[in-house]
Formats: structure tokens, C-alpha cells, sequence
């Protein structure tokens, strides 16, 4: 899958603030695009998952569908058989390798000496040294994209699209999706056409709005750190 140019322009910024803070990150970060024409009640939020053929028996995809379901219940969707379904919900992911340039300062002192001033203050009482310009330094990244699509089963018609990306040195697929499922799913749902960033706190349940993993759909959320917003 190939992103276009603002979509990848996007990721490779979350990516380059990943990387820049990596040494203190307490978040991660996703870009979050929805596309919405959502008028269903509580009654009818009933779903089954949909899969393409290649999908089928897929153990990787059942992992995946596990995360949604735990934040799909989070919004009050129960997981049914398929012919009992008022929804089906399609799961699309990918990950790519990729490089980001970051604009680091170079420092130099201009009052060079051991120590000044202060005891073991090697800046004297001028303060810390003045940056003498910026050097690039390029990173290895990894983007990560999840997709859900929800369409009335009935009918077919789609009814909400949101996408979440994230990108940062973390090379796996599988440790970045629940960040990728609850951002997603936060707030849902979203008005159509909202792009936001969410960060999600980096604690004990790795991203996941329930502390249970594998909980079932119907199962009652625990308390978790709430997702930071930022439009």
C-alpha cells in the first residue's frame, strides 16, 4: 500500500517526533482520519467481523480482530454471529520501513575552560553553551497503519472509516496496533472529516483500553490512562 504525499508527510512527522524524544517518550502518538455518516443507536450496535478470502484462517488477522473487538466494546458494540449482525467491521493494516531527517543543533562554548564561577559548573555564569548551527541526522522508522470500516450489513453502505498511523523505532506490527485500535476508536464517533492526533500514555496495559488482553467484545472495560487529544 502506498500512502500519498500529505498522508506520508504526516506519518513521517509523528515519526520524527517519536524519534527526537525517544530517550524520555511517555505516549504514542497516531494521526487519526475519519470519514463519517453515523447515525446508529446503542440497540443496533451489534457486529460481525468481515474477511477478504485471503484472510480466511488468517492467525495474525484473529490477533488483530481481538485488539478492535476489546476497543469496539469500549463503545458499546457487541460481537454476534454473522447473520445476527446489524454491522460488519473490516480490518486493513500495514507496515513499512522508512527514513526520517531530523534537524539537530550542533553547541559550542564560547568561554572555554574547565570551570567557572559556580563548583562544578563547566558553563561559568553565562550558561549553557549557544548553538553553532544544525546538522541533519537521518533515522530508520517504521509507519504503521490500521484501518476499520464499518458498513451495514443489509445494505452494504459504509457508515464510518477511520484510519490511524503511527511511526517511531518500534519495528512491530503487533506491539503498535493496540495504540493504533484505541486511537482509532477514541471518541467514536468522530465528525466526518476529522483528522486529529491522539496520544495514547505508554502503562501497564500496552495501549489497551481493557487490562484483560483477549478480553471478549462484551466484556466491562477496566480503568485506563485516557487518550490526550490534539487537533
Amino acid at each position: 500500500m502506498k500512502l500519498d504525499r500529505w498522508t506520508r508527510l504526516a506519518a513521517l512527522t509523528l515519526a520524527a517526533l517519536t524519534v527526537l524524544f525517544s530517550g524520555c517518550t511517555t505516549y504514542v502518538a497516531s494521526r487519526v482520519t475519519a470519514f463519517s455518516d453515523w447515525n446508529g443507536s446503542d440497540a443496533t450496535r451489534t457486529y460481525a467481523f468481515t474477511r477478504t478470502a485471503g484472510e480466511q484462517n488468517n492467525l495474525e488477522q484473529t490477533t488483530y480482530e481481538r485488539i478492535v473487538a476489546d476497543e469496539l466494546a469500549t463503545n458499546a458494540f457487541r460481537h454476534v454471529d454473522p447473520a445476527a449482525a446489524h454491522y460488519l467491521v473490516g480490518l486493513t493494516y500495514s507496515t513499512h520501513a522508512d527514513t526520517v531527517t531530523v534537524a539537530q543543533p550542533v553547541y559550542y562554548n564560547p568561554w572555554p575552560g574547565p570551570y567557572w564561577g559556580r563548583p562544578y559548573d563547566p558553563w561559568g555564569p553565562f550558561g549553557p553553551p549557544f548553538p553553532a548551527g544544525y546538522v541533519n541526522q537521518s533515522y530508520p522508522v517504521s509507519v504503521h497503519t490500521l484501518g476499520i470500516r464499518i458498513t451495514e450489513r443489509a445494505t452494504g453502505k459504509e457508515v464510518y472509516n477511520v484510519t490511524a498511523r503511527t511511526g517511531g523505532d518500534e519495528p512491530s506490527l503487533v506491539r503498535a496496533m493496540p495504540y493504533l485500535a484505541r486511537s482509532a476508536l477514541a471518541d467514536f464517533p468522530l465528525a466526518n472529516g476529522t483528522v486529529r492526533t491522539v496520544k495514547i500514555p505508554v502503562d501497564k496495559n500496552d495501549g489497551r483500553s481493557n487490562e484483560v488482553a483477549g478480553a471478549p467484545a462484551a466484556a466491562t472495560p477496566a480503568a485506563a490512562s485516557a487518550p490526550r487529544v490534539v487537533q
